[in-house]
């Protein structure tokens, strides 16, 4: 298939029409939720409000969110097939339980091989 015919073929499925302004609102919030994740991390570590622990999985949780709304709207995987959007999530999880499993051995399981509580 050409470029051209692909072209066509990719117009021809609807997507959704967005206004400017569902744009800006988006970016107003992903703005509010990056000025959130930077109060959040000087809370932990200039005014000690936070505990190390709770400061990340609150920064992760909103970094999760951001992402979750670039995906859905900016990249439209919301109104694609859903096949697309198990070709996106499976890696995605994939990768995340391998981080997960890495964090899980350097933070839990070297400590207890190396003697330590």
């Amino acid at each position: 298939m050409t470029s051209s015919a692909r072209e066509i073929v990719h117009d021809q499925h609807a997507h959704p029409i967005h206004s400017t302004r569902t744009y800006v609102m988006i970016g107003v919030v992903l703005t509010v939720v990056t000025a959130v994740e930077i109060l959040a991390y000087y809370m932990e570590t200039a005014w000690h409000i936070l505990t190390p622990g709770l400061a990340a999985m609150l920064i992760l949780a909103l970094s999760a969110a951001k992402f979750a709304l670039v995906v859905m709207f900016y990249m439209h995987l919301k109104y694609d097939s859903k096949v697309f959007t198990g070709i996106f999530l499976f890696p995605f999880a994939l990768a995340t339980l391998v981080i997960v499993g890495m964090t899980m051995l350097y933070h839990v399981l070297h400590p207890l091989l190396r003697g330590g509580a």
